[in-house]
Parts: structure tokens; C-alpha cells; sequence
């Protein structure tokens, strides 16, 4: 970020901690801050009418939630909440919509984060539609993995398959199958990556498109 426009936000930055499952956005009410994760992962979460829920998108040190501001509404019609505790840095949206309205280079930085994430989506749409499951579940370790130093994942079976919107017991036998192939090991509430190369290769062509976006708009994207 140029150094005029983060000069612009330094005031109003609040350092915060992100417990598991805080609300940082709740779907068709203002968003009244925007969170830029410093260490976690928030998960942006769709819902049906009838309470069916899956993962669109996915955000960790490398974004911020709240992006419906950034394209100029006060909504969004999807909740956003930590999967990953961790912590950020706060900035109420009065402030926040300041900050862009006097800078067009700042919304326009912004713009291109927002831009990789739509293409995360689409990507998320691609796969829950077309790969098995095991092939979503390596994909999602990845992108955690991005995202988290270490080879180890505080999660849980029961959030795994809110994420990737399938039953707990399809998300069980899919990690069985991660671990007889000794890509992870996983235990109570976490999860172990062993073998990121052969993730990759289970993921089956799912991943690495959204991530090279996001390096093309933006920048690299490493925990470690």
C-alpha cells in the first residue's frame, strides 16, 4: 500500500484479537468495521433460506473483510467469521470510507485485492460443483497452509464441513483418505500437513489459479 494512503488509515487502526466463529461481517445489515487479518483466517460463508451453509471465500493475512465497501455499498449479502483465531487490525467503516473517498489510489489498490477474491470464488464455485470430495478438501489444506506458518491446523471435522458445505461424516472419511496417502495427520480439533507436494497433486488442477492472481495483482502470498 502507498505510504500517503496507509497514512491515512494509521489513526484509526484498533489491534484486536479474532476469537473462533467471531462475526466480523453479518449478511444485509451495514458492516460497521473492517477487519485486516494480520494472523488467522476469516471465511466468507453463504447461506440458503433453509440454513444450507458453504464457504465462498477465503481471507487470511493477505485481505480484509468488509470489501463491499471498497465497490461502494454498505452491505454484504454474505457473513464473514473467524474459522482460524488469530488477530487484526480494526478500522470502523466512517473512517474507512473517508480514507477512500479522499484517496482514489487506496480504493483502487483495494479494488485489485477484491478482484483476486471474486476470482477465489469463482474458483470455490468451479470445484464444489466438478471434484470429489477428497480433491476440495486437499485444495482448502493448501490455502490454509498459505495462510498459517507451520504444518499445523487448529480445526475441527464439524467446521470442516460448513467450509466445504458437506456432511461431517463425508468430511471424516475424506481426511482417512489424506492419511492413508500421508499427505496429513489428523487428530482431535487438528490437523497436520505432511506432504504439501502430493496435496497439490490430489487437488487435481483446483488449485494455484486464484493464487496467481492474486500474486499478479497484489503480491506473494507466504505464511512462512
Amino acid at each position: 500500500m502507498p505510504v500517503d494512503d496507509l497514512a491515512l488509515l494509521e489513526p484509526h487502526m484498533q489491534r484486536c484479537d479474532l476469537p473462533l466463529r467471531q462475526i466480523l461481517v453479518s449478511p444485509n445489515i451495514p458492516i460497521e468495521a473492517v477487519y485486516f487479518i494480520e494472523r488467522g483466517i476469516g471465511s466468507v460463508v453463504a447461506s440458503t433460506t433453509s440454513g444450507h451453509e458453504a464457504e465462498v471465500g477465503f481471507i487470511g493475512f493477505e485481505g480484509m473483510t468488509g470489501s463491499s465497501l471498497v465497490m461502494g455499498d454498505d452491505r454484504a449479502v454474505h457473513a464473514c467469521y473467524v474459522q482460524l483465531e488469530g488477530e487484526a487490525i480494526r478500522i470502523e467503516a466512517g473512517p474507512f470510507n473517508a480514507a477512500l473517498a479522499a484517496s482514489a489510489t487506496l480504493r483502487m489498490f483495494l479494488l485489485r485485492f477484491v478482484n483476486a477474491l471474486q476470482t477465489q470464488a469463482g474458483c470455490t464455485a468451479l470445484v464444489n460443483a466438478r471434484l470429489k470430495l477428497e480433491e476440495r478438501l486437499a485444495r482448502w489444506l493448501l490455502m490454509c497452509d498459505d495462510r498459517v506458518p507451520g504444518e499445523t491446523l487448529a480445526i475441527t471435522h464439524e467446521f470442516l464441513a460448513i467450509m466445504l458445505g458437506v456432511r461431517r461424516p463425508g468430511v471424516t472419511v475424506a481426511l482417512q483418505l489424506l492419511e492413508g496417502r500421508a499427505l496429513i495427520r489428523s487428530r482431535r480439533g487438528e490437523i497436520v500437513i505432511r506432504d504439501r507436494a502430493g496435496l497439490e497433486e490430489l487437488a487435481n488442477g483446483s488449485y494455484g489459479e486464484a493464487e496467481a492472481e492474486y500474486i499478479r495483482l497484489v503480491g506473494e502470498i507466504d505464511a512462512d
